[in-house]
């Protein structure tokens, strides 16, 4: 999907959206169900060391998808130049 924005009608930026994370919804109800647990009840240390690998693939999938939509946005310049939008821009 491609959405463009007008920015204070100077330029315009497309952005595509690649989809959602690589996270399957299982892990992602893990995750909140750890963090209603250590809420309320607590963790083992299992538990912990599951809580903290999950939390990090989520970080993973949500920062690869981030640096992915940043590779494929470009700025169209008034000139109509475009001016590609990349990790670190």
């Amino acid at each position: 999907m491609i959405l463009e924005i007008n920015v204070n009608s100077c330029y315009n930026i497309k952005y595509i959206f690649l989809g959602v994370f690589d996270l399957d919804q299982k892990k992602i109800d893990r995750i909140n169900e750890l963090a209603h647990k250590s809420k309320s009840v607590g963790l083992t240390e299992a538990e912990k060391a599951e809580q903290t690998e999950l939390r990090n693939e989520y970080r993973r999938a949500v920062t690869g998808n981030l640096a992915a939509q940043l590779e494929n946005t470009y700025i169209m310049t008034p000139d109509g130049k475009k001016r590609k939008v990349g990790r670190g821009t």
